[in-house]
C-alpha cells in the first residue's frame, strides 16, 4: 500500500496532555510519524478536555469527541473510512475494536499498548503484599483482557526491550503480532546543555496519579532523602508532577530542602536547572519517561532497576542504578558531587537517546512493519488463528453488550 493520502484514526483514552504525561508524548509521536508521512490525522476520544489538553486542531488534526457504547461511533467511523486505526492502550480496544472490524474490516487495528499494565499491576500487588516478584503473578485478569486485546490486533506496539521478550516467552505471543519501537527522539542539543559548574541540587518529577511516581516521592520523603541530606545538608530536592493531590503538597518541607513544585510548565528548563534526576521506582512497567528527559537535557540520573528496565538498548547507563534506600543515597550523592563521573553519565544519556531512541531510526521500522502488514493483511490474518477465535468470540458478547447499555440508556427516565 502507498504511503501518501492514507487516512489514520487514533481512539485515545484521554485526551493528550504532553506535559503532564508520559503516555500522551508518546501518542504525540505517532501524531507526528503519521503526519509526516502526509496522512490525514484524526484523534477521536470518549474522555472530557480539560485546561491541560492539547489544542490538536492547531497541529492540523481532525478532532472528534465520540461515547462509549453509543453506535453513533458506527456512522463517524463508516464516514470517515481510515485505513488505520491506532488503538491507545488495550481499554480502547475493548471498548472499540468490535465496531471498527465492523464498519471498516480493511482497516489496519494496532494497539499501543503504553506499557503492560498486567506487569505494573503484578508488580504493585507484590510490592503491596510485601512479596518478591515472580512472572507466575503476570497471570492476573488485567493479563487475560489485555493479551487478548493483543490477539485480536493487528500489530501491537511495543515499547519496551524487556516487555517485547517477556510477551514471547511468557505469554506465547508470535513475534509477527508485535512490533518493539522504543521512544523516537530527536538529537539531544549538546551545545547549549549547561554543565556540571552550571548546576545544583536534585530534582524529580511525574504524574501525581501514576501510582508507581507516587510511590517513589514517599520513599524519598520517608528514607531516601534524610540519608541525601546527612551527606549533603545544604541539598535541595525539587518535586514537579502534574495533579498535585494535598496528601503530596503536604509534605512540602523547605527546612528539609523538601520541595514541592507542582506541574512543570517546560519539563527540560526544569530538567537541566538540576544536577542529579532521581527516580527511586519501585514498581512500574514500560519505559520512564522522566528518564528519557533527563537524558535529552544532559542530566545523569539514579534509579532501581525497575526504572532502568528496557531504557538502554544494552548501551551504559546515564547514571547509576541501585535498589537500596542507603545506597540510592550514596549513589545520589556520588554523583552530585563527582564531575567526572557525572560527565560520563551525562555522555551515556545522549549515546542512548541518539542510538536507542533514534527518531529516525525508530520511525522508519514502524513505519515499514505498519505497510508491510497492511500489504500482506489477509494472510497476516489467517496465520493468528487466536486472534481470530477471539476476535469471533469477543465481538458477539461485547457487542451485545454494549447495545444493551446503550439500548438502556436510551429508555432510562429524565
Amino acid at each position: 500500500m502507498s504511503t501518501n493520502h492514507q487516512k489514520a484514526l487514533i481512539l485515545g483514552l484521554v485526551w493528550p496532555e504532553p506535559q503532564s504525561t508520559g503516555a500522551s508524548q508518546r501518542i504525540m509521536e505517532h501524531i507526528r510519524l503519521l503526519q509526516m508521512q502526509g496522512w490525514h490525522v484524526t484523534f477521536a476520544c470518549p474522555a472530557v478536555r480539560n485546561e491541560a489538553t492539547l489544542t490538536l486542531e492547531t497541529l492540523g488534526i481532525a478532532c472528534q469527541e465520540v461515547a462509549l457504547n453509543c453506535s453513533k461511533f458506527d456512522d463517524f467511523i463508516k464516514k470517515l473510512q481510515p485505513n488505520i486505526v491506532l488503538f491507545d492502550r488495550f481499554m480502547v480496544e475493548e471498548q472499540f475494536g468490535w465496531r471498527v472490524a465492523n464498519t471498516c474490516p480493511n482497516a489496519l487495528r494496532v494497539l499501543e499498548t503504553i506499557d503492560l499494565h498486567c506487569l505494573r499491576e503484578a508488580r504493585h500487588q507484590a510490592f503491596k503484599a510485601k512479596q518478591p516478584f515472580t512472572f507466575d503473578m503476570l497471570n492476573n485478569d488485567i493479563a487475560l483482557r489485555e493479551v487478548a486485546a493483543i490477539y485480536r490486533s493487528d500489530l501491537s506496539i511495543i515499547i519496551s526491550d524487556f516487555e517485547y521478550e517477556l510477551l514471547q516467552s511468557h505469554f506465547n505471543i508470535p513475534k509477527a503480532l508485535l512490533h518493539l519501537c522504543p521512544f523516537m527522539l530527536d538529537k539531544p542539543n549538546t551545545l547549549n546543555t549547561p554543565n556540571f559548574e552550571q548546576r545544583q541540587h536534585f530534582m524529580t518529577i511525574g504524574n501525581f496519579r501514576h501510582a508507581p511516581n507516587w510511590d517513589a516521592v514517599l520513599w524519598l520523603k520517608q528514607e531516601v532523602w534524610r540519608l541525601v541530606r546527612a551527606q549533603l545538608p545544604q541539598a535541595e530536592l525539587h518535586i514537579y508532577g502534574a495533579y498535585t493531590p494535598p496528601k503530596a503538597t503536604a509534605l512540602h518541607d523547605p527546612k528539609q530542602g523538601f520541595l514541592i513544585k507542582d506541574r512543570a510548565e517546560n519539563v527540560h528548563n526544569v530538567m537541566q536547572e538540576a544536577r542529579v534526576c532521581l527516580a527511586p521506582l519501585r514498581f512500574g512497567a514500560g519505559i520512564k519517561t522522566k528518564l528519557a528527559d533527563a537524558m535529552m537535557s544532559g542530566t545523569p540520573n539514579v534509579t532501581t532497576n525497575i526504572g532502568a528496565e528496557g531504557m538502554s538498548g544494552g548501551l551504559e547507563w546515564s547514571g547509576l542504578v541501585e535498589d537500596d534506600a542507603q545506597k540510592l543515597a550514596d549513589a545520589a550523592v556520588a554523583l552530585h558531587e563527582n564531575k567526572t563521573q557525572w560527565q560520563q553519565a551525562q555522555n551515556n544519556g545522549f549515546n542512548i537517546v541518539n542510538q536507542h531512541f533514534n527518531r529516525e531510526k525508530n520511525q522508519q521500522a514502524l513505519l515499514q512493519t505498519i505497510l508491510d502488514t497492511q500489504n500482506h493483511l489477509e494472510d497476516h490474518r489467517q496465520a493468528n488463528f487466536m486472534g481470530l477465535m477471539l476476535n469471533h468470540h469477543h465481538h458477539r458478547s461485547t457487542e451485545f453488550m454494549s447495545r444493551w447499555i446503550e439500548a438502556k440508556n436510551h429508555f432510562r427516565p429524565t
